[in-house]
């Protein structure tokens, strides 16, 4: 669940003149489309997918194709310009508005979506048209140490705690003696900042994507709650700690209580065979406002430009059909599928973590993620301004009407 992007500032009018694919139908009549993912250790599953799709489909072949994530968006940049994309291919909330204006997405027609998080599948609506299936679905959740929290005599997280809750665990939690912290605060924007500023009555960017919400007191106050475990209640480590070491491994270390981490993460911490066992997960705390919680997923997108459009769309349907959703999730790694009734062999498949309920009781809560056109330029000033107030060196209501003044011209350009 990596949210970098690599984006091209000129891509919309580099794609304007895209060319047709190349066609890939033998002489027997049997066509090959093409299919691109980033994530090596999904290749197992996918397999097992397009085995049964070929299965339903046997004149069609599908050709896996595997980039990894830090060169995946340059190489579809690349060939879509070249109008040779791949015919399927992987798709995430950031990209598809920008790929989608320009020209390079095919919009996904008579869809049943029904069954996935309205969430997602708004993530993936542009100008009013579906331009990817659902994939899977990340979720921020609250881990906790189960072995600090006994130690301190202090109950667990559960689904009915509020901020205030987590900041009492937190400073019970907390030993400068044993340079032990009651909660780790990395400046991350899906599970952390973006979620409390929806809690707390603000908004990252207005719903038609042409406002900052960073100047209002609501997501001031969200994201005052975090700078100030670390500066002022000192229940945090100070932001360099989760900038010069992975906060999943600090975590591990079993020096901090609680981490706000994605659902993703109980495969490396089911293989944490020192501290795996000693670790359970919880819903985001709620709000002083309301209940938000950010998900992120995948999609399957089908190339505007495909030689073979009615396989390609059957295809990137059949990827979110309850047959390949199973699929997914019975193979109990990092990824969990987003459709309804598939998710039961994932959660089973850490039957330590309480994955289940956290799903239950975060899902219908769920928001997009926030993206406009061109998302990785003001998330550019976000990320410079938000590390100073994390860093304490500047007021973090000073840094958050900044954030919105660059943001808003930003926004303006789009």
């Amino acid at each position: 669940m990596r949210l970098r992007m690599a984006l091209v500032a000129a891509l919309a009018v580099t794609l304007a003149g895209c060319g047709s694919g190349t066609d890939t139908t033998t002489k027997s009549g049997k066509i090959t489309i093409s299919y691109a993912i980033w994530e090596k250790n999904d290749q197992v599953s996918t397999q097992k997918i397009i085995d049964a799709f070929q299965k339903q489909h046997p004149d069609v072949t599908v050709k896996l194709e595997i980039t990894p994530w830090d060169q995946y968006w340059t190489k579809l940049q690349t060939a879509a310009a070249g109008g040779a994309a791949p015919d399927v291919f992987w798709m995430n909330s950031l990209n598809v508005r920008l790929y989608a204006k320009g020209g390079v997405l095919a919009p996904i027609q008579n869809a049943d979506v029904s069954a996935f998080p309205q969430a997602i599948v708004d993530g993936y609506r542009y100008d009013g048209k579906l331009y990817g299936m659902p994939r899977d679905v990340g979720l921020p959740v609250l881990w906790y140490d189960k072995e600090l929290f006994d130690k301190a005599g202090v109950k667990y997280p559960t689904a009915d705690w509020t901020w205030d809750d987590l900041r009492a665990a937190a400073k019970k939690l907390t030993d400068p003696a044993k340079k032990q912290y009651g909660l780790l605060a990395p400046m991350w924007d899906q599970g952390g900042f973006y979620p409390t500023m929806i809690q707390a009555g603000g908004h990252v960017i207005s719903a038609d994507g042409k406002k900052s919400g960073f100047d209002e007191p609501g997501s001031i106050q969200g994201l005052e709650f975090w700078t100030d475990m670390i500066n002022k209640d000192k229940v945090a480590p100070p932001a360099q700690a989760t900038t010069d070491t992975d906060p999943v491994q600090l975590f591990m270390t079993g020096k901090y209580a609680m981490y706000y981490g994605g659902s993703w993460l109980a495969t490396a911490f089911k293989a944490n065979t020192e501290r795996g066992d000693k670790v359970d997960v919880a819903p985001l705390p709620k709000g002083p406002t309301q209940e938000a919680v950010i998900l992120l997923g995948l999609a399957n997108a089908v190339s505007a430009k495909s030689e073979h459009p009615v396989e390609s769309a059957q295809f990137a349907t059949f990827l979110s059909s309850e047959e390949a959703e199973k699929i997914l999730s019975d193979t109990g790694g990092a990824s969990v599928s987003s459709r309804a009734g598939t998710q039961d062999s994932w959660f089973n498949a850490f039957p330590n973590y309480h994955l289940k309920e956290a799903f239950d009781a975060s899902i219908p809560h769920g928001v997009p993620y926030p993206v406009s056109l061109n998302t990785a330029k003001w998330q550019d000033v976000q990320n410079k301004l938000l590390a100073e107030a994390w860093a304490g060196r500047r007021p973090t209501a000073d840094a958050a009407r900044e954030i919105a003044a660059q943001m808003n011209e930003i926004l303006a350009k789009e």
